[in-house]
């Protein structure tokens, strides 16, 4: 199956935060391309953003590597060091371990798309920048809570 049918795959929305934070993710859908295809190594989502979306709350990994290219339109990286514009072919590296947190929106009035590619491991550590919340996974199961690990106000 080298080539993907990119408009036949299940097109998924929401969000695996907690609470409130959900809601911040209206107008962000992906499709999971790697898991589609199999790979096991590394995972590959299309993110597509409505004008306004976020990609995610502000976040960094620990273990997990973080890659992506723009494909449609303008999206504006949002990180420690600001406000910067991608456009379409612009790429954006976030290595393992820098505690630099990063999201992606869609500031236009136009719709936005990414690639992102990332490194799979069975375990994970994530943090976020804005709010008092980390996220541990294991076995893919997510699990929230404040970053001394004590539990998560709603």
């Amino acid at each position: 199956m080298p080539k993907i049918d990119i408009e036949a795959l299940p097109v998924e929305t929401g969000s695996g935060y907690p609470g409130h934070r959900a809601a911040l993710m209206d107008g962000r859908s992906q499709v999971r391309l790697g898991d589609v295809s199999g790979l096991t190594q590394f995972g590959v989502n299309l993110v597509r953003l409505a004008p306004g979306a976020l990609s995610s709350l502000r976040h960094w990994h620990v273990q997990q590597d973080e890659f992506l290219v723009v494909t449609e339109g303008v999206c504006t990286l949002i990180d420690d060091h600001g406000e910067t514009l991608l456009h379409q072919g612009d790429c954006a590296a976030f290595p393992a371990g820098d505690a630099n947190g990063h999201t992606v929106q869609n500031q236009s009035d136009a719709p936005a798309a990414f690639v992102v590619v990332g490194t799979r491991t069975t375990s994970e550590t994530g943090y976020y920048s804005d709010e008092d919340m980390m996220v541990t996974v294991s076995d893919g199961t997510m699990s929230f809570t404040k970053k001394d690990g004590s539990p998560l106000d709603p």
